[in-house]
């Protein structure tokens, strides 16, 4: 996914967008006495439902028409070009009557959207945006100044991804260096270079690093790197390194911009000892595990993990249906599994970074009460079908309980850290994304940090 472009979009919408409509066609009627057209359709409460992905128009198609039956009322889907999104919904609410009454919008836009009467406060008339139902970070990311301001819909976020049969070659590698270094032979010997070992014993001290492959910290997947006898051409750790999207864990639990609900230009710490420790380390990943970050891709990185040339890497949830097709059609010649990134250190936590996708309403509706249930329904009612008919992770808690992969997304998710909405600092991740690259290139991290954080203050500042 190329978050790296969606972020700059994100930066700077200006202008009008095209769009097109999609949804039900008026339906014909017969005419009335005065030579007039009646039509079913016409009798209903109508509201118009905007959204900018085309994988997801099966999904709203389909929540349209159900909730349109069992409500006795007409929703609209349009789909409209991701550039310059909300821009054209304004367009559209002022000049002309097809007034977009809700809309998909990424969060990170929630506060121009609301500040702009684009995202009216939420109804919730059902208390669906509660704890029970949603994670906290969910809650944090549709809230603004302490209120609600569209419904939680889906997420996207990473996690570590690792190929289970190396980690159990490295076991097994592992186990028989220890038994041979030790010299414990016992009653079941068997011969390995000449040397002999205990197959029990091997088998039992194999199964016991196996279970305590998946790494804790940073330093567990180094560890892995110094000791394990790789096949020639394999990566013990490959990851999009030019991306800051698969970066910004190893700084996320504390470089700090905009708080929890990312609203808070008072909450900015950036210039702090842990953030730049962090950043050390990243700086040393560089020494074992060299990526040129002018070439490397998300994609290209996949590819290479697919192909059984990745020990580790790191991907957001796309790669939970990508790996598990190939593994149903045999393509994928291996285990593999998906786990909670690694601490930074066992002094240092990590924490990644999350986009949530959310329906609001707009304040110019005129049909608010409407657009309150049909994002409500699409939130919670529609969310068990989301996956499967759009690709995408539903917010929701108790949503794919059956996905173990879809689960640990899901749990990355609930502990991780919202993109900002603050518009003063919309461009602090693209100045993120340069400093991690000065970074792995060796640069000095105090004084990027300090450079960065200077800017930042700079731009807050100049908008108070």
């Amino acid at each position: 996914m190329q978050f790296k472009k969606r972020l700059i979009a994100a930066a700077a919408v200006t202008g009008l967008a095209a769009v097109v409509l999609y949804g039900s066609t008026l339906e014909a009627g017969s005419m009335d006495e005065s030579g007039g057209l009646l039509s079913a359709f016409e009798r209903r409460e109508t509201i118009y439902f905007w959204y900018n992905d085309e994988g997801m128009t099966n999904f709203i198609n389909s929540a349209a028409v159900t909730f349109g039956e069992e409500e006795n009322v007409r929703v609209i889907p349009v789909l409209a070009s991701e550039s310059e999104y909300l821009e054209a919904i304004n367009d559209a609410s002022i000049h002309t009557e097809q007034t977009p009454d809700a809309y998909i919008i990424s969060h990170d836009s929630l506060e121009k959207a609301y500040l702009s009467g684009l995202a009216a406060r939420i109804e919730d008339r059902g208390g669906i945006c509660s704890e029970a139902v949603f994670p906290s970070s969910a809650l944090s990311a549709v809230s603004y100044q302490g209120k609600k301001v569209a419904y939680p819909l889906f997420f996207e976020t990473s996690a570590l991804v690792y190929n289970e049969t190396f980690l159990a070659e490295w076991a097994e590698q592992i186990a028989m260096k220890e038994l041979l270094e030790g010299g414990e032979i016992g009653d079941n010997p068997e011969e390995t270079d000449g040397i002999a070992v205990d197959e029990g014993v091997l088998k039992e001290r194999t199964e016991y690093y196996f279970a305590n492959a998946v790494p804790a910290t940073v330093d567990d997947i180094l560890n892995i790197a110094n000791t394990f006898d790789v096949p020639q051409g394999v990566s013990v750790l490959k990851w999009d390194v030019s991306d800051i999207f698969y970066n910004y864990w190893i700084v996320g639990n504390y470089m700090i911009v905009g708080g929890d609900a990312g609203d808070a230009p008072e909450r900015i710490n950036i210039n702090n000892p842990e953030t730049i420790q962090c950043l050390e380390v990243y700086k040393a990943l560089n020494q074992f595990f060299y990526i040129e970050s002018d070439t490397v891709t998300y994609e290209s990185v996949i590819e290479d993990f697919c192909q059984g040339g990745i020990v580790f890497t790191i991907a957001t949830t796309d790669v939970a249906e990508k790996l598990a097709k190939a593994k149903e059609d045999g393509t994928l010649g291996f285990e593999y599994g998906i786990a909670r990134l690694p601490r930074v250190s066992g002094e240092l936590d990590s924490r990644t970074m999350s986009v949530t996708n959310a329906v609001a309403v707009n304040g110019y509706s005129e049909h608010q009460e409407l657009a309150n249930r049909f994002a409500a329904y699409l939130v919670t009612t529609c969310a068990d079908s989301l996956y499967e008919k759009a690709g995408k992770v539903p917010a929701k808690l108790d949503s794919n309980g059956e996905n173990g992969a879809l689960q640990i997304f899901k749990a990355e998710y609930a502990d991780s850290i919202s993109l900002p909405k603050m518009m003063e600092t919309g461009n602090f991740w693209l100045q993120l994304e340069g400093l991690f690259s000065k970074v792995w290139n060796g640069a000095d991290v105090t004084a990027l940090v300090q450079e960065l954080a200077d800017k930042i203050a700079t731009q807050v500042n100049a908008a108070e």
